[in-house]
């Protein structure tokens, strides 16, 4: 049974629950946002994100890591029942194994297939399921627990990989726009990364933006400068030089 926060319940099979991990964590069935203890917070996200799943034990280690084993699983399975009586069957659980309920629709693995379609934003959803602004968000910013450590980096590399092959798919399908804009949000998350800056560039050409495309290679070679002492690479400066 799912419990929102009007304090209804309601059958899993008739709710879509939707998990936001990007800026924070919200748990949704149906447009309700679900009150959940931070053990119950901490072991969706961990199985979240960890898409073949999570081994009993290691869950119970990354969660508890300053109990001892028998405490650790114990506080497991407390979580585990609790979460099944607020959530019903949001994670599967097996003798060895815990899995996310595969109906359940999570913003750091939807979103950003949506991201990396290569139809259109609006045929591909994407405008409603996962604004361009919102992979800029931090990944559980508020916790401070050590394996986000890793999966933080994991997913910033993936996005921005995401967001490159999103702008260069709308580049050469001559939507320039979106090309821009999913280029910047790149640079707001790297704003070091030539391969996105780059992106930006060539849009800005491709729409016959001479100037901006010279204003936002200024842009990059004063941040490069500033914070390596570097410069651009030869083949950005002879891209923006060819369109003076």
């Amino acid at each position: 049974m799912f419990t929102n926060h009007r304090g209804t319940n309601s059958s899993a099979s008739d709710n879509q629950i939707r998990l936001h991990l990007l800026g924070g964590f919200e748990a949704q069935v149906d447009d309700h946002v679900l009150t959940l203890q931070p053990a119950m917070q901490r072991l969706i996200a961990l199985v979240a994100l960890s898409p073949r799943g999570v081994d009993r034990c290691r869950a119970a280690f990354q969660l508890w890591p300053d109990t001892n084993e028998e405490r650790a699983k114990a506080n497991l399975r407390s979580t585990l029942w609790r979460l099944n009586k607020t959530c019903g069957s949001i994670i599967t659980a097996t003798k060895t194994h815990l899995r996310l309920a595969t109906d359940v629709w999570v913003d750091v693995r939807d979103g950003i297939e949506a991201l990396a379609s290569r139809r259109p934003a609006t045929e591909a959803g994407f405008d409603v399921l996962m604004p361009f602004q919102v992979l800029q968000s931090e990944l559980l910013p508020d916790w401070y627990d050590d394996w986000l450590v890793i999966e933080r980096e994991r997913l910033r590399q993936l996005t921005l990989n995401s967001l490159e092959r999103r702008s260069r798919s709308a580049l050469e399908s001559g939507r320039t726009a979106e090309a821009v804009e999913a280029g910047l949000a790149a640079v707001a998350i790297d704003p070091l990364r030539e391969s996105s800056r780059r992106l930006v560039v060539e849009a800005h050409l491709a729409q016959g933006n001479v100037s901006a495309a010279h204003q936002e290679y200024d842009r990059y070679s004063r941040t490069l400068a500033g914070y390596s002492g570097l410069n651009p690479t030869a083949e950005l400066r002879s891209l923006v030089a060819g369109a003076a």
